[in-house]
């Protein structure tokens, strides 16, 4: 007979239709449950010694148990608290959650409708408000342009941020930001521990909170150009740069549907879609797909390690995929090539102008700062493609990161 007691560590459980998430908010550790397994892991928490437990399971849904076998799994998982693992303090309260309330709250959604509808009118009668490229040469200066684009960036990104921040604070959950890259792209992210520990109709704000605070700071952008605006017509140089601004938000916006990426939507999607690893459950259906047509079975990996539901998903996920490369495509036709065609003439008539004098050394410190940028991101980016080669103990998602 086993008598004795489990300790467990503190978990929450998430029902997930016929399934139970189980998850621990202090390590970000989370597994997907039956129902009756989930019934069985309350049952130990609660301090049910483990015969107890497998007597109680087979009463209840008429077939055994092997209790020593749900104990490596559940110990595997880290729920188990080992001989020398200290006690999870309390945790301390969450900051800034009344501010988080205050930016979700009623007044607060009235406020952000308001100005996105005024902008939206605007656009429907003065046409120089609509994002284009030429915007962003806002002043004759390559340097200047460059400088503040790069740099007047940075609150905008903060503030994206600051919302997917406060939507989790609001729910009370532990929130921090990090600097990454992704590809060629450095990119700022909001980690929200314990996101999974909130049932799924609140995940959704967390994970679009970002695009709310970019389409309210496009629409008050192009409203603050809007008023800046001479009785000829023309936008006055703090107007032109609202605008130049504007286009970048605009393309922080469409950047979000590249779902070969974990952007926002892709979680947006993944959630409603009810799935907690679409990403590489995708991934890894796809190349079996493939392996199986080339005939070898030898090199496909083990999907048992995802969801039914993620491997059902995942079989059908490649057109949003294609939707991603799709939408880079069409940032980089209507957006990076303008934008950097228009670039290098001005830079190539300062340069071969034959003069040197301010616009030739505007243009040639502006490509060196253009070189030293390309330099860090292929570093950064070799250095990410290192870190990837590691081998890593494969972990069930449990921090959900936006960007």
């Amino acid at each position: 007979m086993n008598e004795s007691t489990i300790a467990l560590h503190e978990l929450s459980f998430v029902p997930e239709g016929d399934e139970v998430l189980v998850g621990r908010l202090d390590t970000g550790s989370y597994a997907v449950f039956p129902a009756d397994g989930a019934q069985l892991l309350r049952r130990l928490t609660e301090g049910m010694p483990l015969d107890a437990a497998a007597e109680w399971y087979e009463e209840t849904f008429e077939e055994a148990v092997d209790v020593e076998d749900f104990l490596d799994t559940i110990r595997e998982l880290g729920f188990v608290r080992e001989t020398g693992d200290e006690r999870a303090e309390p945790a301390a309260p969450v900051g800034l959650r009344r501010l988080g309330r205050a930016a979700f709250s009623a007044p607060a959604w009235v406020c952000y409708l308001a100005v996105v509808l005024l902008w939206l009118l605007a656009l429907t009668r003065y046409d120089g408000l609509r994002p284009d490229p030429s915007q962003v040469f806002f002043v004759k200066s390559l340097l200047v342009v460059q400088l503040v684009i790069t740099f007047g960036q940075v609150p905008l990104l903060l503030a994206h941020e600051g919302f997917h921040i406060l939507a989790g604070r609001r729910l009370g959950l532990p929130t921090k930001l990090r600097l990454s890259n992704r590809l060629t792209y450095i990119v700022a992210e909001t980690e929200t521990n314990g996101l999974l520990s909130v049932e799924r109709r609140k995940r959704y704000l967390p994970f679009l909170a970002g695009m709310l605070c970019d389409a309210v700071v496009l629409a008050g952008l192009g409203l603050a150009a809007l008023a800046g605006r001479h009785a000829d017509g023309s936008f006055s140089t703090a107007g032109r740069l609202c605008l130049a601004l504007a286009f970048t938000v605009v393309m922080r916006i469409v950047w979000q549907f590249q779902l070969y990426l974990r952007t926002d939507l892709y979680y947006v999607f993944a959630t409603a879609l009810g799935c907690y690893d679409l990403h590489e459950a995708a991934k890894a259906v796809l190349r079996n797909r493939i392996w199986r047509r080339l005939g070898r079975p030898e090199r496909q990996v083990d999907e048992s390690g995802w969801t039914a539901q993620d491997r059902r998903v995942g079989a059908f996920y490649g057109p949003f995929i294609v939707l991603g490369f799709c939408t880079l495509a069409a940032i980089t036709v209507f957006a990076s090539i303008p934008v950097t065609l228009e670039y290098l003439r001005i830079a190539a008539r300062a340069l071969g102008s034959g003069r040197v004098d301010a616009r030739f050394w505007d243009s040639a410190l502006s490509l060196l700062l253009n070189a030293a940028q390309v330099a860090t991101l292929i570093v950064l980016a070799r250095r990410k493609r290192r870190e990837q080669r590691r081998p890593l103990a494969p972990a069930a998602p449990g921090a959900v990161t936006t960007a």
